[in-house]
């Protein structure tokens, strides 16, 4: 059965978009620290990091993490692939080897065949095996909107466990991929997108972020997260909030998808966009108007924000020579605002 179906019109959110917002989710955990009960628990609903992680023999962690959301593109075997890419980053962030995932499905079987639903697991059991790991299972309900996503188990050494409250002022600053994705997939629904754009974004968000297990190796790494949902500048301010840190950011070095500044004006600006401004705002300064639709933007899928030692850069240059990433700002001591965005000086 070969069905044309527009998944996006099924639901009122589209990926990572759909997250609680920041002070709705604070207000969720606040009283859910279980730390001192549980001395294994490494990394739990204390601090913000993209996953849990628990002790176990011989110097290993156990890494898990869940992820699911509406769908963020029209075709279902993308929308899996996307769906699982987000899931397995959570470990990559840590710096984990992903060892097994398990799908979270809600389908609205009376407006979605089950064959559509197929598809999507598809996409999703495909970027599974490219990840090296099983779709080993998972649980399905009938929703009102098709939301999909995994839980994914990793496993890390102690020693290599990164997160995203560590990073240590004088650090430079890396993204892997991208922003811009929101702004993109915005356009798609709207039908406003050029077909190149949307393949770019595409290509974006169905890439793994599986140097994260790299970064683990090296010491030169001192904190990282992936950037999703929050948008670039507000899982900044959590590195940094975590971190009793400051950052400067240089606008013009922050990778972006091309056209975005088109999709801006042509008012393709996600709602999640403006939940993060209104709650990270008043955290940031030096922004100008027409940055925030950019740099508050939710990302699906995005990269890795990767806070470097600035005395071990060699290290990590040498990794991600063929990233050809750029530092795009720094680690800075603590302000009133944890995070202010700089044009670069001119020599």
């Amino acid at each position: 059965m070969n069905e044309k179906v527009k998944l996006t019109a099924f639901s009122k959110g589209a990926g990572c978009g759909c997250k609680l917002a920041p002070n709705l989710l604070h207000k969720l955990k606040s009283k859910l620290n279980n730390s001192n009960n549980f001395p294994q628990l490494l990394v739990g609903n204390e601090s913000n990091d993209d996953a849990a992680a628990f002790a176990i023999e011989n110097g290993n962690v156990i890494i898990s993490t869940t992820d699911f959301f509406t769908p963020i593109v029209d075709d279902p075997f993308d929308f899996g692939r996307i769906a699982a890419a987000n899931a397995i980053s959570d470990i990559y962030a840590m710096g984990g080897t992903p060892t097994m995932g398990l799908a979270i499905l809600g389908w609205p079987i009376e407006k979605l065949s089950i064959e559509i639903a197929k598809l999507v697991m598809d996409g999703a059991n495909a970027v599974c095996k490219q990840a090296g790991m099983p779709l080993a299972g998972g649980h399905s309900i009938n929703s009102l909107e098709p939301i999909f996503g995994l839980a994914v188990t990793g496993i890390a050494k102690q020693e290599n466990l990164k997160k995203n409250n560590t990073a240590l002022s004088g650090c430079k600053l890396f993204l892997t991929k991208p922003i811009g994705v929101g702004l993109i997939t915005t356009a798609h629904k709207k039908s406003l997108v050029n077909q190149r754009d949307f393949n770019e974004a595409l290509g974006v968000m169905t890439k793994l972020n599986d140097i994260g297990t790299l970064f683990g190796d090296l010491s030169a790494v001192c904190s990282m997260t992936d950037v999703t949902g929050f948008g670039l500048i507000g899982h900044l301010i959590e590195m940094c909030e975590g971190s009793n840190v400051s950052a400067k950011i240089e606008r013009r070095k922050v990778p972006r998808l091309k056209n975005c500044e088109k999709y801006i004006g042509l008012d393709c600006v996600p709602g999640g966009t403006l939940r993060n401004y209104e709650n990270y705002s008043s955290k940031v300064s030096g922004l100008k108007d027409e940055e925030k639709a950019l740099f508050f933007d939710p990302q699906t899928s995005g990269g890795l924000l990767v806070a470097v030692d600035q005395n071990k850069l060699n290290e990590f240059n040498k990794l991600t020579d063929n990233l050809q990433l750029e530092s795009f700002g720094e680690i800075t001591p603590k302000t009133v605002s944890y995070t202010h965005l700089t044009l670069p000086t001119k020599a």
